[in-house]
C-alpha cells in the first residue's frame, strides 16, 4: 500500500500540480496523502494558469497550489514517486538513492510513456499533457 504519493516535474506549476490534483481527486476518501514538487520549482508560484484552467473545467480547484522544490525529506517520506519523464527518473537517482526503486514514470501502465512539458506553450500543448497525465493518474489508481 501507498500512504504517500509524490509526483515530480521540472517546474512544479504545470505538470506535477495538475497530477496531484487529479490523483487526489480521484482518491477522495481514502487515507493516501498526494503532493508534489519540482526539480528546478519555481518556488511560490501557482498552478500555471492554462494548467489551472483545463483542471477548473473537470471540477477540480487548484488555486491554492503553490510551487515547492524537491528536497530529501520529501522523497525520504514518499512510499511512490511519480515522474512526467525519463530524465527525472535520472535526476532523481542522482540526487537521491533513496529514490531508486520508489519512482516510476506517471505513464508506466502506457507503456512507459512520457508527458511532454507544456511550459510556456500554446493550449493544445496543455490538453495533450492533460489527457497523458489523466490516462496515466486513472492507471495509477488500479494500483493503489
Amino acid at each position: 500500500m501507498f500512504d504517500k504519493v509524490l509526483i515530480v516535474c521540472i517546474g512544479n506549476i504545470c505538470r506535477s500540480p495538475t497530477a496531484e490534483y487529479l490523483l487526489r481527486d480521484r482518491l477522495r476518501g481514502r487515507a493516501t496523502t498526494v503532493g508534489s514538487a519540482g526539480l528546478a520549482a519555481l518556488e511560490g508560484k501557482p498552478i500555471d494558469p492554462l494548467a489551472g484552467a483545463l483542471l477548473a473545467e473537470h471540477g477540480i480547484d487548484a488555486s491554492a497550489h503553490r510551487a515547492r522544490q524537491l528536497d530529501g525529506d520529501a522523497i525520504l517520506a514518499a512510499d511512490l514517486i511519480l515522474v512526467m519523464q525519463r530524465a527525472h527518473l535520472a535526476s532523481l537517482a542522482r540526487y537521491s538513492p533513496h529514490a531508486v526503486g520508489r519512482a516510476f514514470l506517471l505513464g508506466k501502465w502506457q507503456g512507459d510513456r512520457e508527458v511532454p512539458d507544456p511550459y510556456r506553450k500554446d493550449r493544445d500543448a496543455f490538453e495533450r499533457a492533460y489527457r497523458l497525465i489523466e490516462a496515466g493518474v486513472a492507471a495509477w489508481q488500479q494500483h493503489l
